[in-house]
């Protein structure tokens, strides 16, 4: 289905064209009425793009991701069996 409305986009290459080559934004038709320069537009666009591909989203997250399967039911297991004793004693 073709649209008769043409519409802004801010492109973006990757870094590492491992697995994407590029990413494409479509620009809100309001943008450029609220006085965003396109310099503006495509360094939010650039940091969206790092954001989402490798953000770093600190030491704690990063831990979770790492741990294995086994790690995760053993926490469930525990945490389960601690709600258990404390409802059996209180």
């Amino acid at each position: 289905m073709v649209k008769g409305i043409s519409r802004r986009v801010v492109v973006v290459d990757s870094p590492d064209q491992r697995f994407f080559e590029q990413a494409i934004f479509i620009v809100r038709n309001d943008a450029a009425g609220e006085g965003v320069t396109a310099r503006e537009l495509v360094e939010e666009a650039r940091r969206v793009a790092r954001n989402y591909a490798g953000g770093d989203h600190g030491k704690f997250s990063r831990a979770w991701r790492e741990l294995k399967p086994a790690a995760y039911t053993m926490l469930g297991a525990g945490g389960i069996g601690l709600l258990w004793m404390l409802a059996t004693f209180l």
